[in-house]
């Protein structure tokens, strides 16, 4: 397999994993996304190569930024836009969790966003006591 194979067969895996985080069957994207159901399992499947106009419909659906999609197309340079990656973003790419923990930890995260209980004001530090054995010294004048 060639290197652009695989990375297109990278680029369908991680639709088809950002589609079961967001707990949407086949059907339901490919109906957001305006494409038909063979289209999307194919590439999923990594045997077609979607245009970009067909990745930021698939990202819009997904409702994931579509520069990750771009990036791993090899549309642009990921290291040349990689700005600071959110929240949702950095637990959508861990591999190490499943797609019920990714479900999850996003609705956590949502749920802390939309609670209007942020404090502004910054924590005051407390104030330094002296150490125990600690002696304070006078100064000489």
């Amino acid at each position: 397999m060639t290197p652009a194979e695989d990375r297109w067969k990278a680029v369908g895996q991680f639709i088809k994993n950002q589609r079961d985080v967001a707990g949407m069957s086949l059907r339901q994207l490919s109906h957001l996304a305006k494409v038909s159901n063979p289209y999307l399992s194919q590439i999923e499947r990594g045997i077609y190569k979607p245009s970009a106009e067909v990745l930021k419909a698939i990202a819009d659906a997904l409702q994931i930024q579509s520069e990750t999609l771009f990036a791993r197309a090899g549309f642009i340079d990921e290291e040349k836009d990689k700005g600071p990656t959110g929240v949702e973003r950095a637990i959508r790419n861990d591999a190490r969790l499943s797609a019920e923990h990714k479900r999850a930890l996003i609705g956590v995260y949502r749920s802390f966003l939309s609670q209007d209980q942020v404090s502004e004001a910054p924590p005051t530090p407390a104030a330094r006591s002296p150490k125990q054995g600690e002696k304070k010294t006078k100064q000489p004048t």
